[in-house]
């Protein structure tokens, strides 16, 4: 399992990372030994990177440095080769005219191929690759952002692809340097915050109220759904993916909690504390709706999905937990190329892309 606390490790540690020659202006082509990439999966598509990029040696000491100089911030972005959410991230929000420029004001924007071979090294010494660095720092979603402030710290880390109007709000909060007065999870809430509305779909299996989650689920995952109403994107969740025919049997093993991330609702927590809703969602740093946490039977937080995912991803990280694979694979990447070539071997075509 991975402990909620690891997405947060590297916020908390001023990690500096040594030579590395030219963040490449299109993907490089170079994804280590005998990985598997998005790019053999139908719906893939290889993104080409814009031309201003920096050419960063990734002496990330000196990228933040220099980068303060000019008045910008680090951006560092973790890739791989087809995939489409990161082709989305460059062609929607990047090679926006408004939000392009918006980026190029203030950031400079550092690319890594999350299964490449160039060194990496941690200023203490600690030796890294591209891909052992995504590892240690539990890249399990492309495009992956590291927002770093002067301090050498991250600042924001985004965990998947947002659309523009919620990339937009991560931009303004880095660029204004916000981080310090208010968490990214009660920016958004500020800027953002919905009614506590009726969500447009209930699921039948969702627990009911009063929300008592210390009852235990007879050794069964939980799956938390934090969405709003009238949300297009929640829709979308339960109109396609959740009606898709593998989507049922895998609902099925867990027991479901589905909340308003902007309700009071009560909810009391595995461990006896009491909270709300509202509160859960920024305590767990939710900022996308519909967000979904999967926690084990004991409590602890196996995977967060807290933006923009299709079908292939949703339903692979259902799998992924409420099988177990996670004790043996902590990589989701590898555990979804595995999970890829099992369907493609009972003839059944794979498209990442799909809603």
């Amino acid at each position: 399992m991975k402990p909620f606390a690891t997405y947060r490790l590297f916020f908390l540690l001023p990690l500096f990372f040594l030579p590395l020659a030219g963040a490449a202006q299109e993907s490089s082509g170079e994804t280590g030994h005998g990985e598997t990439t998005m790019g053999e999966f139908r719906g893939a598509k290889n993104t080409v990177h814009p031309q201003w990029f920096k050419e960063s040696f990734l002496e990330f000491e000196e990228d933040i440095e220099e980068a303060a100089a000019e008045g910008r911030r680090l951006m560092l972005y973790f890739h791989q080769d087809g995939c489409p959410y990161c082709n989305k991230l460059v062609e929607h929000n990047f090679s926006s005219e408004i939000m392009g420029q918006k980026v190029r004001q203030h950031f400079d924007v550092v690319a890594i191929n999350m299964w490449g071979d160039r060194e990496v090294v941690q200023v203490s010494g600690q030796q890294f690759s591209e891909k052992t660095l995504a590892a240690a720092l539990d890249v399990d979603f492309t495009p992956t952002l590291l927002f770093f402030g002067e301090n050498r710290k991250v600042v924001l880390r985004l965990d998947g692809y947002l659309p523009p109007e919620d990339f937009g709000l991560a931009l303004e909060y880095v660029a204004n340097r916000l981080e310090s007065g208010s968490s990214w999870a009660d920016y958004v809430a500020e800027r953002r915050k919905g009614a506590a509305t009726d969500l447009d779909n209930v699921m039948e299996q969702a627990m009911a109220p009063p929300y008592d989650l210390t009852q235990g689920g007879q050794n069964r995952p939980l799956a938390v759904l934090f969405e709003e109403g009238d949300c297009m994107n929640c829709n979308l969740l339960h109109e396609k993916t959740f009606r898709d025919p593998d989507a049922g049997p895998l609902l099925d093993r867990f027991d479901i909690l589905q909340v308003n991330r902007w309700a009071d609702t009560s909810v009391r927590l595995p461990d006896g504390t009491s909270t709300t809703a509202s509160r859960w969602a920024r305590d767990l740093g939710i900022g996308y709706s519909p967000a979904m946490v999967l926690f084990d039977p004991e409590g602890g937080v196996i995977m967060k999905i807290n933006a923009q995912f299709r079908t292939f991803h949703i339903l692979g990280a259902l799998a992924y937990a409420s099988s177990g694979a996670y004790h043996e694979e902590p990589n989701f990447q590898r555990y979804l190329s595995d999970r890829a070539e099992e369907i493609r071997e009972q003839g059944i075509d794979v498209d990442i892309w799909k809603y």
